[in-house]
């Protein structure tokens, strides 16, 4: 695991990927640490103290935002994903805000700016603006609850209950998830998870660390579900050594060269694909098969968007290069289809089970026939002690949101 480490080490937290990814992204190291990470999960949902694994819950806010000290100059400042460029751009005061933003993004960071200065942030935080001044007031099921919407997600809390009556006091909620530690910008380490008891408390300011909390105490396994989800993780270690690590190296090597032209023609493209549509993968052999077909299409868009003979020419051998080397890994893409497979049955008993469980706010989306109950965005899982992190999402639920319910830029 010492390259996934290696490579995972250090970087901003930008984007996370999915926990059944890893193997493309980082071949044999990167199946490798996806299986220790849901055997460390079952063993945290089991009870275990073997478990070296911290979960958060992935908050659907809107926009990313970052906050904190600028070591260059010692002021406060908040930011958008920039803030890690060569050259940054930071906005300290209302005036930056002005020059760089418009419309409801400019007054969201003018109150930010003003409200994150009073904690009192060490180093850098990120988190996810929840709202501002766009709190509403909704009756669901009968019950009054305050809504926000920064995303696709209705998050609600009851109006008579505690953090309802925070949320009615504040100007701005915000979830950190990410700590920045460093003495300049460009070079700061990010760690997963963030510490809001080190934060100075302010009326104006609802804030929560994303740390997974079980308030309702049901987020135990089961024997019979711990048996379950162990007998599943057996055959995914089967099947990924059944994997010919070398073959995938040059894979992903064939993966890396699709650039330019070419990009929608990679491995992952076609499984998003799928996961956009929702349908699950039953067949590898045949879902293998089609991604050949796949790359012969996406190719052959190019050959007849270009005019000339040549360059017609230049791109059907491309075209012909590409198959004769995918030909080569239909086998081992089929054992890694049935190991992605795998990975997700398994993520996805750990997702069920999270799911069960009473979080701070009720979640809902928005449709035309009224508000629908619907579970958190997914979930975080950070190892303590490599540091690194790997997103575990019901992506059929999210995809099937995403395209059906009302968004915050819909209302």
């Amino acid at each position: 695991m010492k390259k996934f480490l290696e490579e995972q080490d250090g970087t901003k937290n930008l984007h996370l990927e999915h926990l059944e990814d890893h193997i493309l992204n980082f071949g044999t190291d990167g199946g490798r640490a996806s299986i220790n990470f849901l055997r460390s999960l079952r063993d945290m949902l089991a009870g275990s103290s073997r478990s070296s694994v911290n979960m958060t819950v992935k908050w659907d806010g809107a926009p990313a935002i970052f906050a904190g000290i600028d070591p260059a100059d010692g002021k406060f400042f908040v930011a958008k994903k920039s803030v890690f460029n060569k050259s940054p751009k930071l906005y300290k005061t209302n005036k930056e805000i002005d020059n760089d933003l418009s419309g409801q993004l400019n007054s969201k960071f003018k109150i930010a700016l003003k409200e994150f200065s009073k904690l009192n942030i060490k180093g850098v935080l990120q988190g996810d603006l929840m709202f501002t001044d766009d709190v509403g007031t909704d009756k669901i099921d009968g019950e009054n609850y305050y809504t926000f919407q920064p995303n696709t997600i209705v998050y609600a809390v009851a109006v008579d209950s505690d953090i309802g009556q925070q949320v009615k006091k504040a100007k701005v909620g915000v979830v950190w998830h990410t700590t920045y530690e460093g003495s300049e910008l460009q070079s700061m380490k990010a760690k997963f998870g963030a510490d809001v008891s080190k934060l100075t408390k302010s009326n104006s300011v609802w804030m929560d660390d994303a740390t997974y909390k079980d308030v309702s105490g049901r987020s135990t396994f089961t024997e019979k579900e711990t048996d379950a989800i162990t007998s599943i993780l057996a055959d995914t270690g089967r099947t990924f050594r059944a994997i010919n690590g070398p073959l995938l190296r040059k894979f992903m090597k064939l993966q890396e060269s699709m650039t330019g032209a070419m990009v929608g023609a990679s491995y992952k493209t076609y499984n998003n694909t799928k996961v956009r549509k929702g349908q699950k993968i039953t067949n590898p052999k045949q879902h293998a098969n089609g991604y050949l077909k796949w790359v012969e299409d996406s190719l052959q868009k190019q050959i007849d968007k270009v005019k000339t003979p040549n360059a017609k020419q230049k791109y059907k051998n491309i075209q012909k290069q590409y198959i004769i080397e995918l030909r080569k890994h239909t086998n081992n893409l089929t054992n890694i289809a049935k190991f992605q497979n795998l990975l997700i049955d398994a993520k996805m008993q750990i997702v069920r089970k999270l799911n069960n469980v009473k979080q701070l706010t009720d979640t809902f989306i928005k449709t035309s026939n009224g508000f629908k109950v619907t579970n958190p965005e997914g979930y975080v899982a950070i190892d303590r002690v490599s540091g690194n992190a790997v997103k575990l999402v019901d992506r059929m639920e999210f995809s099937f949101n995403n395209f059906t319910a009302i968004k915050a830029w819909d209302k």
